[in-house]
């Protein structure tokens, strides 16, 4: 096996599609379907399901793409000292839910590798689709939160995807509104001030809100709800409607503007009300440069929020 050959199974798993992988690679796809046929020969597995869909991981082959993932990072460590500059490039992915400081921190660790070619990627998306992201090798570290309410549903997931979740902070519940907003001289809010005006949401998609959902107390019996799907559209209501979101208490005047505001909530039930943000990773996998550099930053980042 080769590490050309590694480096196109892991572009097909990442790209979940024999025609797409072979376009991001400039290669034929019968050429690529060869490599697949031979190293899946060596090895005795098949690494893949291919489907009309597009191809899938075995389970098999989800724990050998896992491995090859590491050697092919420690041979990317190496060329990021000894190959050439002009042909190198890093590669690093973050998925997350919407998290400001968690935005610092990347900027942050990017600014680390000015003077290097790199490809990074930031993703802001559903919770689901974080697990699944770095499940697949697609990012190598999400950022999700864990609750009282969603802890049991998302540690069986973890567990189904071998991910490991490593908490970072600890922090009580707050809401999110705009400076505008008739409550913004409260010192602390309860549901009953709440209760006229819209709770918004990220939007998750199906059934499961209440278990994937971005913010805390979501299974609130709630009179009014607005779901949106990005961070610029939530801020968008807050303004225009407001509106109000409860989540964490850190947050970038920096990066979302100083036209909003983080009030403590007020519930009877502290113990609902905490959140556990951590970040995910694949079992026993090591951390890239970057992705310690990412890291170090997210710690550097909750530290200036405390």
């Amino acid at each position: 096996m080769t590490l050309q050959q590694i480096n196109y199974l892991l572009t097909i798993a990442e790209s979940r599609s024999m025609n797409k992988a072979a376009e991001k690679l400039y290669i034929a796809q019968p050429t690529l379907t060869g490599a697949v046929r031979d190293v899946e020969n060596e090895i005795g597995i098949s690494v893949f399901h291919r489907t009309h869909k597009g191809v899938t991981p075995t389970i098999e082959g989800e724990e050998f793409l896992r491995r090859i993932k590491k050697v092919y990072q420690q041979y990317e460590e190496v060329m990021e000292y000894y190959g050439d500059d002009t042909e190198y490039r890093r590669k690093f992915a973050v998925s997350m839910q919407h998290y400001s400081f968690a935005v610092k921190a990347f900027i942050k660790m990017a600014r680390h590798y000015d003077s290097n070619q790199f490809d990074l990627a930031l993703r802001e998306t559903k919770t689901l689709d974080v697990i699944k992201d770095v499940s697949s090798l697609k990012s190598e570290i999400g950022i999700i939160y864990t609750c009282e309410a969603n802890q049991r549903v998302i540690n069986k997931l973890l567990k189904e995807n071998e991910l490991e979740f490593t908490p970072l902070i600890e922090c009580p519940a707050s809401v999110y509104l705009a400076r505008s907003h008739p409550l913004a001289n409260e010192k602390e809010l309860t549901f009953e001030q709440l209760e006229p005006y819209p709770c918004l949401s990220f939007e998750q998609g199906g059934e499961s809100d209440i278990f994937f959902a971005e913010e805390i107390l979501i299974e609130h019996a709630y009179q009014k709800t607005v779901k949106a799907t990005d961070r610029a559209t939530m801020m968008n209501l807050m303004a225009g409607l407001n509106g109000y979101t409860l989540c964490s208490s850190i947050y970038s005047e920096k990066l979302s503007g100083d036209q909003f505001l983080v009030i403590p909530f007020k519930n009877d039930d502290n113990t609902k009300s905490l959140m556990t943000i951590g970040y995910i990773t694949k079992k026993n996998w090591e951390l890239s440069s970057m992705g310690e550099q990412f890291i170090d930053e997210i710690h550097r980042a909750l530290k200036t929020t405390e």
